[in-house]
């Protein structure tokens, strides 16, 4: 059998595969309140029916000034546990584990109330300029972190992804390029660090589950981290019992890289062997043979899906036919599978 249909285990939780669809923001809380709508039950039910074995729920706003847009998902309140809930019930009525990715924009946020960051820097020079975070910000914004993980907890999910990628908020205060701080958050990369661990420490509170965090391993700019810096980080996120580095890249800075199918997998590979950590590939991985070519070549342990999911939800078939590897169908599709 293909290594992309074989299981992975992550503390107690056992995917059935390692396809994992990437969190992709659908801006699609019309109510402009966090919840859920019809669109995002079978958006994701739909990947769980095509065989996917964890579905990651779209970055999740932890507080109302988090969102990327008015429209996106939030887990600020309890009020959206009820939904998640029952998502998460249908989901694992698929045999798909399910996971979500907790977030704050940062000075990335498109909000008519006010944005922050750790340094009043806009992401465009036409853009909003953020408030610089105070100290009892960042505490606040911790402790917002904590509760989200509670809520996560108590509506079933099986895994949590903290977002620390793509000029969000957490890697704002990870990067030279947007973090100017002079206290103890910003400096040095020890200083840049702290958020994000405290973060961690604060989600550890209340979630005893897999932990993996979304990384921007590239920053595309040479006054950005560079890669011994991003090798700090990936061992940090070890000590302190990170399960899994998602590795994105990008998104600190406006600027367009070059793109091609895996593009993104080197540093994955390079983390992987020089921590001792387990990685997710993502970007533009097209096809069964290509995240067959990366998970036995050991350059990574889970494949993340994004493009190609949006486009067919049915993907693991597809990649499931190039691989001469037999899936089991859902009992509905018998027929035509």
């Amino acid at each position: 059998m293909a290594k992309l249909f074989t299981p992975y285990q992550v503390k107690d939780v056992q995917l059935k595969n390692r396809i994992v669809m990437s969190p992709m923001c659908m801006y699609s809380s019309t109510e402009e309140n966090g919840m859920l709508t019809p669109f995002h039950h079978t958006h994701y039910l739909s990947r769980a029916v095509g065989q996917v074995g964890l579905i990651m729920v779209e970055a999740t706003a932890v507080m109302p000034e988090g969102r990327i847009s008015k429209h996106d998902l939030g887990i600020w309140s309890d009020d959206h546990i009820p939904g998640f809930k029952h998502l998460n019930e249908q989901i694992h009525l698929y045999g798909a584990k399910s996971g979500i990715q907790l977030a704050h924009a940062g000075r990335k946020a498109v909000l008519d109330s006010p944005i922050y960051a750790p340094s009043p820097i806009p992401f465009h020079k036409t853009d909003k300029v953020p408030v610089e975070m105070t100290i009892d910000d960042i505490e606040e914004t911790i402790s917002a972190f904590q509760e989200g993980a509670k809520r996560a907890r108590e509506a079933d999910f099986d895994i949590l992804e903290i977002h620390a990628a793509h000029g969000y908020l957490i890697n704002e205060f990870l990067s030279p390029l947007t973090n100017k701080r002079q206290d103890s958050y910003g400096g040095n990369k020890e200083g840049r660090f702290l958020f994000l661990r405290r973060v961690i420490q604060a989600v550890q509170a209340e979630w005893n589950g897999p932990i993996f965090v979304r990384l921007s391993t590239d920053e595309y700019d040479e006054d950005g981290n560079t890669l011994n810096d991003i090798l700090y980080i990936s061992q940090q996120l070890k000590a302190l019992g990170v399960d899994l580095i998602d590795c994105s890249s990008g998104g600190v800075i406006p600027k367009t890289v070059s793109s091609y199918p895996g593009y993104q997998v080197k540093r994955a590979e390079k983390i992987k062997h020089e921590i001792g950590i387990d990685t997710g590939a993502v970007g533009l991985i097209t096809s069964g043979i290509l995240a067959e070519e990366i998970l036995q070549n050991e350059r990574a342990d889970l494949i993340f899906i994004g493009r190609e999911l949006l486009s067919n939800p049915y993907w693991p078939k597809v990649a499931a036919t190039e691989l001469k590897t037999e899936l089991e169908a859902p009992v509905q599709y018998k027929r035509g599978w």
